[in-house]
């Protein structure tokens, strides 16, 4: 009975210097070996807002934010929740500018008078009508993964009339319309 006794006591004394190791933070410490346990929310947190932010990047056609990926193997949740706020900012702001592109009211216009934001009519597709040409020029990537504009979101067909208005083509591609709608070219 005492063998038992001793053999039961000495396992819990073994379990309750287990528990005594694990320090506040998530890091076991074995003499001077020290393992670092995932904060699995805030690092999932982290990155979904760094996914959000250059989903609405791509939509723009913006360079995508960089950013260091330090905060998967930094121990510290103070860190990690700054990370976590810098890229909810970022991705507040992204969401933001791509909901309200440059001239939203006269690209709305000039769809009222062009077509369907789903027109797939060839030889122009979407509600701006753009050719296959003028997709592959300035929405390369919304092509090549969606197909035509008629594919498209509205949002995405106008961020794609928008780079090419920035590039130096004004509002040239669609001349009748832009004048209706009061767009210097």
């Amino acid at each position: 009975m005492r063998k038992k006794l001793r053999a039961f006591s000495a396992s819990v004394f073994v379990c309750g210097m287990g528990t005594l190791l694990l320090a506040p933070g998530g890091v076991a410490r074995s003499g001077s070996v020290k393992t670092q346990v995932p904060d699995g929310p805030l690092v999932g947190q982290i990155e979904h807002l760094r996914a959000t932010t250059w989903r609405w990047e791509r939509v723009m056609s913006r360079p995508l934010t960089g950013g260091s990926t330090t905060y998967r193997t930094d121990p510290s949740r103070r860190y990690r929740r700054w990370v976590r706020d810098l890229w909810r900012v970022r991705a507040v702001h992204a969401r933001r500018r791509a909901l309200h592109p440059p001239f939203r009211s006269i690209w709305l216009c000039i769809h009222r008078y062009e077509a369907s934001w789903h027109d797939g009519g060839a030889p122009y597709y979407g509600g701006l009508q753009m050719d296959v040409s003028f997709q592959l020029h300035y929405g390369r990537r919304l092509y090549r993964l969606k197909g035509t504009a008629d594919h498209w979101t509205p949002l995405e067909q106008i961020w794609v009339a928008e780079k090419a208005r920035r590039s130096g083509r004004g509002f040239s591609p669609w001349p009748s319309t832009a004048r209706l709608c009061g767009a210097a070219y």
